[in-house]
């Protein structure tokens, strides 16, 4: 027969069992909010320098050196403006002509292939956008490139909107390492990495440059235009800079977009 001091042990630790039960149950709930806190934690690490090496937020991305990228990074407005409306010849050839202190550098422009970056560039040259501007960027590694048009001489300028991407696919299919050639004498648009994001920088090939298929081939430059660029790279760049301008400075003194004659 069970006693009742016996009875009142055995209920003590029944009870005692289910206190420590109960407790186990809570450390381990505790354990599975901070693992899942943690991976949480871990995962939006992860993304955001995913995105961060991605280009997503560094408009200067390379498989090299991000030196090595013709890129813009417009500052950001509160709005961006519309751009320009269609006031060219969708269907006609035309002649983007930079006077500069080196020489004249002639581009050759067709509106069929590349309307709205055609329409863009001849709105801002009407405009004077860029006159007096200089040609901020020069690459000899990697890619071969001079890089003109930003208004601020900084990599940031632009004309506060945006333009389409056109033409990728001129220069051919993308390599294993997704990449297609930009021949010497190409003149495609810069963008921040992201589709879409042109505005008024523009780069200069002045020898084969491989190069992801993702900046508008618009123009190409005449065999005079090419041998002024070439001789700019010759001199190399300015010491102490981090995106590296020419050392021989390069000022487009007028700009100039003309239809060309039938």
């Amino acid at each position: 027969m069970v006693t009742s001091d016996q009875r009142r042990r055995q209920l003590a630790r029944e009870k005692y069992e289910r206190q420590q039960e109960r407790r186990a149950k809570a450390r381990q709930k505790a354990r599975r909010r901070t693992a899942v806190a943690g991976a949480a934690a871990a995962v939006v690490i992860a993304t955001l320098v995913g995105l961060t090496v991605g280009g997503v937020f560094d408009s200067k991305k390379d498989t090299k050196d991000a030196a090595a990228q013709p890129s813009a990074s417009p500052t950001p407005a509160p709005k961006a403006s519309p751009s320009p409306a269609m006031a060219i010849d969708a269907k006609a050839k035309y002649a983007f002509s930079l006077k500069t202190n080196e020489g004249e550098i002639k581009i050759d422009m067709d509106a069929a292939k590349t309307p709205q970056t055609v329409n863009s560039f001849k709105s801002l040259a009407d405009k004077g956008f860029f006159d007096g501007t200089k040609c901020h960027r020069l690459t000899t590694e990697g890619i071969f490139v001079l890089q003109c048009g930003d208004p601020e001489g900084t990599g940031k300028g632009g004309p506060g909107y945006t333009i389409a991407d056109e033409n990728l696919d001129a220069l051919g299919k993308a390599d294993q390492n997704g990449q297609v050639v930009y021949p010497a004498g190409t003149v495609a648009m810069a963008n921040t990495g992201q589709p879409g994001s042109g505005g008024s920088q523009f780069f200069l090939v002045y020898k084969d440059s491989p190069l992801a298929p993702t900046y508008t081939p618009f123009g190409k430059m005449g065999a005079a235009g090419l041998k002024i660029v070439e001789n700019v790279a010759k001199e190399g760049v300015a010491d102490g800079d981090k995106a590296p301008a020419p050392k021989k400075p390069v000022t487009i003194e007028k700009a100039a977009v003309t239809k060309n004659q039938p």
